[in-house]
């Protein structure tokens, strides 16, 4: 038990949410004030209907146990056993009640034992006139109320379930009547949550004019329409009943059949109503269907401007709230979108950084391979082996370059075609020398072919004497990009 719920110097001010609803709904129908209230309900573990149930019928010595079963159901049962042999006060006829009673003197039961004959003779018929007889259910009603001594279940939603079929079996369903299935308290809560009128209707069933008022009043047309016009919640019970009971002590019931008619008013002063909801007229004994709507209808005149008022702050709160959630949504839209720019921004950014990056690496590499092609021709040129002279077996080539300008050589018949393409590539080189680069791997950027018939001469075609001897015609053909990777 948390220490809220057992420090007995509580106040309004430290309740919690839950607390302070339990507080209202306690005191609504009880008429208790918060002060009152607020130690039956720390001792009922804050449960509203056990409170209540104690209010009106007391509290047993083990009122604890009780509240923490009522609390949660699953929780174990066992009390001590000096308890558990502790008879009920509002019982008279448990086992301990009956075995604690002291028995009557022996002459006295012995003068009134022909009465006691006479009453269970006339008992067993009376009995048995119930048995031949059923269509008797008012006096076997009452019969049995009287001679019963078990208490109801005091679950609202179960005893407004079997007032209204009840109800429905005694006066037919033609009226179809907008009963509320539930408790008086959630009935309360609705009525104040949705700013609608609610109608308590208060029965006695040994009361004379319960049949009447129900049967010519309650479920004519007249009145079934004005409750579903007016959107009235309508709540009944019997006052047999524990929670009938102890709302009209709350409402200050007198006289049968009773009506209240209960809204919200805010301008009740605080000690009116701990909920804000107040009697706004009540309607006492017999009364035909015009004068019952006649009196509500004033009271509904009366009250529903306070009422207009209040839904129009409802729905301007409402609307000023829709509004903030639509302008937060809006910059929430709004600061994601300019959190998308920044991040493509910034992604545009990185990427034009890294493709300037990229180019000044290929720029570099490529002025590198530049260098080293110069110089590897240039060293190439070097390496030439010179014309063969006159008497030594040689081929003469005729080679035609891509500029248009025939160039006619000689080459050892032994010479490889790299040699060719070597002097080709070496033709137009002027400071002939130097060394080899390291690292690079020269490729020639034509091809040497013969015209007629077409044949290509690559520099891995062997030597000179095996395809242009002793004479060969040669065109330079200029390699694509493709081609020269390859």
């Amino acid at each position: 038990m948390s220490s809220t719920s057992s420090d007995p110097s509580l106040s309004p001010d430290q309740l919690s949410d839950v607390q302070r609803l339990a507080l209202e709904q306690f005191t609504a129908v009880t008429a208790q004030s918060r002060l009152q209230a607020i130690p039956l309900l720390q001792r009922s573990q804050w449960n509203v209907e056990l409170a209540i149930t104690r209010f009106f019928d007391g509290e047993t010595a083990d009122s604890v146990a009780e509240a923490l079963q009522a609390e949660d159901p699953n929780r174990s049962s066992w009390t001590h056993p000096a308890k558990q042999h502790r008879p009920d006060p509002r019982s008279t006829n448990s086992p301990q009640a009956s075995h604690l009673a002291r028995k009557p003197p022996l002459l006295i039961s012995l003068l009134l034992f022909p009465f006691s004959l006479v009453w269970r003779i006339a008992n067993g018929t009376i009995g048995l006139l119930y048995l031949i007889f059923p269509f008797l259910p008012r006096f076997r009603a009452t019969t049995a109320t009287a001679a019963t001594t078990t208490k109801r279940s005091t679950n609202p939603r179960d005893t407004a379930a079997r007032f209204i079929r009840g109800f429905e079996e005694e006066y037919g369903v033609v009226s179809r009547l907008p009963w509320f299935e539930g408790g008086y308290a959630q009935a309360l809560d609705l009525s104040k949550k949705e700013l609608r009128f609610l109608l308590v209707v208060l029965q006695s069933d040994e009361h004379d004019d319960t049949s009447r008022f129900n049967r010519e009043t309650l479920s004519s047309p007249e009145v079934v329409a004005f409750l579903k016009a007016n959107n009235i919640i309508l709540w009944g019970g019997s006052v047999q009943e524990s929670e009938a009971y102890q709302v009209s002590t709350a409402l200050g019931c007198t006289k049968f059949p009773f009506a209240a008619l209960i809204t919200h008013a805010p301008n009740t002063p605080p000690g009116a109503s701990s909920q804000g909801m107040s009697v706004v007229t009540r309607v006492v004994g017999t009364c035909t269907p015009a004068v019952f709507t006649q009196k509500l209808l004033a009271a509904i005149n009366t009250h529903s401007p306070a009422l207009e008022h209040i839904r129009t702050q409802r729905a301007a709160q409402a609307a000023d709230r829709q509004i903030r959630d639509q302008q937060n949504s809006a910059y929430e839209a709004s600061l994601a979108r300019d959190r998308q720019r920044a991040a493509e921004r910034k992604a545009a950014e990185e990427a034009a950084r890294r493709a300037e990056a990229e180019a000044v690496r290929l720029a570099a590499e490529a002025s590198t391979l530049t260098e080293k092609r110069k110089q590897w021709r240039r060293w190439r040129a070097s390496t030439l082996p010179r014309e063969p002279n006159e008497g030594t077996p040689a081929a003469r080539v005729s080679i035609r370059t891509a500029d248009g300008e025939r160039v006619v050589r000689k080459f050892a018949k032994e010479a490889r075609m790299e040699e060719v393409y070597a002097f080709v590539e070496c033709m137009d080189v002027k400071d002939a020398g130097g060394e080899r680069p390291s690292g690079y791997q020269h490729s020639y950027g034509f091809r040497l072919v013969s015209v007629m018939p077409r044949k290509v001469y690559g520099p891995e075609s062997g030597t000179v004497g095996n395809g242009l001897w002793p004479s060969g015609n040669l065109v330079v053909e200029a390699l694509d990009e493709e081609e020269e990777a390859d």
